[in-house]
């Protein structure tokens, strides 16, 4: 049974609000969704579930305009003089997709990010975000460290551990020096293999593999999502236990994942904020959130596949385990 996650507002709690509050009878609110993730996307249903609790209903006071361009965040921002002319009470962005919405300055923009939004330059701080974009971010350089010395414990033989990274991911570098840490106290040999976009993706696997590790960890953020199947066959193909940082690598062949909720259970949470935003608060003055407790996610075939048990230890405290 997988714990429930839940979410601190950072610089103080916020006062709870009714379910359905925010819809208003005959007046028709539009979200652009813009998103580099693939159809079909469980983002946008978790979202619009959530929203649906509060009273929005599509086709009644709710309306979408949908912008998709998979894995290919350069396509979004060029496209960016269109997303700026669409009629639009709030726009949702998520991943890379943030990096093409940074120029929006006259719509509250929310999001949720695995980066850091202060370095990315949205947000002037995580408690006053001071602009006008506001959300969800899971960068945690506690947890970086934290998948290091899990997948220490997974695999005691462990010498060698290649990083697969996004080197333009925002707070990259910052995640990198963490899992070193961590890997140097372990006494691990680190292999740093980034790429910069799915183009390059192939290259970064190929000194994956040519470096023969042990084991491989990817970065969290919107490139490794998105490549998710490719990356966890490649993983697959080689023999290499891999750790990432959100579930649904694991439910695709990953071995492991150390991270927040689920994503679809994030977007149901956000749509409590486009609640608010809706209602007229100021993006600026709402904290961006962030996690306090994550999952540990086991995939139990893929071990076997792997040929070893995953240790007991493990088992015990893992929220899943996917057989």
């Amino acid at each position: 049974m997988r714990r429930r996650t839940f979410l601190q507002v950072l610089g103080g709690a916020v006062a709870a609000w009714p379910l359905a509050a925010g819809a208003q009878p005959g007046k028709i609110r539009t979200i652009l969704w813009a998103s580099t993730e693939a159809q079909p996307d469980p983002f946008i249903d978790g979202f619009r579930d959530g929203l649906r609790e509060r009273g929005y209903i599509e086709g009644q006071n709710l309306a979408f305009t949908l912008r998709y361009t998979p894995g290919d965040p350069g396509a979004l921002r060029a496209m960016l003089p269109e997303l700026l002319a669409l009629p639009a009470d709030l726009i949702v962005s998520s991943g890379p997709a943030i990096i093409a919405t940074r120029a929006v300055t006259a719509k509250p923009v929310l999001f949720t990010i695995s980066s850091d939004p202060v370095a990315l330059g949205i947000a002037e701080s995580l408690a006053r975000p001071g602009r006008n974009f506001t959300g969800i971010t899971f960068m945690s350089l506690d947890v970086a460290q934290k998948r290091v010395e899990v997948l220490k414990e997974l695999m005691p033989p462990l010498r060698t551990l290649a990083v697969l990274s996004n080197a333009t991911h925002p707070g990259e570098q910052l995640e990198y020096e963490a899992t070193r840490k961590a890997a140097e106290a372990l006494s691990l040999r680190l292999v740093y293999a980034p790429f910069a976009s799915g183009a390059d993706l192939d290259a970064a696997l190929e000194q994956v593999r040519g470096s023969r590790p042990d084991a491989m960890l990817a970065f969290p953020g919107g490139a490794t999502r998105v490549h998710k199947v490719r990356i966890s066959e490649f993983a697959k193909a080689h023999g290499l236990p891999s750790m990432f940082g959100s579930r649904e690598h694991c439910e695709v062949g990953g071995l492991a994942s150390y991270g927040g909720a689920n994503q679809r259970a994030t977007y149901v949470r956000l749509a409590a904020y486009a609640d608010r935003l809706l209602r007229g608060e100021k993006p600026g003055d709402l904290p961006i959130e962030q996690p306090t407790t994550f999952e540990l996610v086991l995939n139990g075939r893929a071990a076997r596949a792997l040929g070893f048990e995953i240790p007991p230890s493990l088992l015990a405290r893992a929220d899943e385990v996917i057989e």
